[in-house]
Order: structure tokens, then sequence, then C-alpha cells
């Protein structure tokens, strides 16, 4: 599935490398502005940065447990570079306006960019057993479990990947990212 992604004329990945902390958006262009704040995050900090973006007219939503490293050698050296991975994902709720999920397998992880974003933003942070099922990016083969030490999936409500709240979410997140370089 994630090959045959790859394949299309409308999608591109973009691999940078740079320091070992890692930032990923797998589904740019289609929930919007991941890419964007993700691109954001690597320039202000050095962080390595692997994207994958598909224009709005295709929607095609792989689910990540479906981002196989053995199908692209771009991301195959991500994972292979960085130690942890920050994930930025999007998702629609319409009681979850403002809020921010932070989920994957590192619970250590999650619950210092939990304590970050509490404190640097005006969004809401739910966490563990308050994220709703399908969105805790917990599953063994999502990419951003893979790296040695790591990684931490910011599900993202369309508010906060805009004014006013994007710019306060950025600058959290780069903070976490450059306290672990």
């Amino acid at each position: 599935m994630f090959d045959r992604l790859l394949a299309h004329p409308e999608v591109s990945e973009r691999l940078e490398l740079g320091s070992t902390v890692g930032v990923m958006a797998l589904h740019g262009g289609i929930e919007k502005k991941t890419d964007t704040i993700a691109s954001e995050v690597a320039a202000r900090t050095g962080a390595s940065l692997y994207l994958v973006h598909q224009s709005e007219r295709l929607r095609w939503h792989v689910p990540s447990i479906h981002y196989d490293p053995e199908a692209s050698e771009q991301l195959a050296s991500f994972l292979d570079h960085v130690e942890i991975a920050v994930s930025l994902h999007g998702f629609g709720r319409r009681h979850l306006k403002r809020t921010v999920l932070v989920g994957g397998a590192s619970d250590g992880l999650a619950a210092d960019m939990s304590r970050r974003l509490q404190g640097a933003t005006r969004l809401n942070v739910l966490t563990g057993d308050e994220i709703p099922p399908g969105l805790m990016g917990r599953h063994p083969a999502n990419p951003v479990n893979l790296p040695r030490d790591g990684g931490v999936q910011l599900e993202l409500s369309h508010s906060c990947r805009h004014a006013p709240h994007v710019d306060s979410l950025i600058d959290a997140v780069s903070g976490f990212v450059r306290d672990r370089q």
C-alpha cells in the first residue's frame, strides 16, 4: 500500500538528515499544515526531517502502520539515523477543538511533550486513555515507534494547525526537540 502511494506522480518524499532527533509528517497535503509545521520545527532546531506530501486532489490516507521502511529508502535512512522521532498528524473531532492528542509507544516522551505543550500553549492536551481509539499511535509498526529511543505522536486538531495556536505549538515542539539533542 505504501509503495503504491510513493509511486503515484502526485506524491513526493522529502528527507533531510540533521540531528538524531527527527520530525515526521506522513500525511502532508491531506492533513493540512502538518508538513509545514514539521518543516518549521526542523528548520528551527536542526532536527532530521521526513515528509510525505500528496496533492489535495489525491487524498489517499495510508495508515501510519503501513509506512514500511522496506518500501522507502528515505524512510529507512531517516529511521536508521534518528534516535527519537516526533510524528505530526491531523485529526478532526467536533468535540475536540483546540486539542492535541499526545501518543506514541514511549510514555516517558509523551509525558514530557504533554507537560511542555500544557505549559506553553492554550491548547487542550490529552494523553493515554483520554485519546480516542485509533489515534494513540502505539502500534509497533508505526514509524514513530521504530527509532532506538522511541517517539511521540502528535495528533493535531484543525484549529491547532492554524493561527493563533500554531506559533505556540511550533515553539513548544521545537523546545522539546532541542532538549533532546
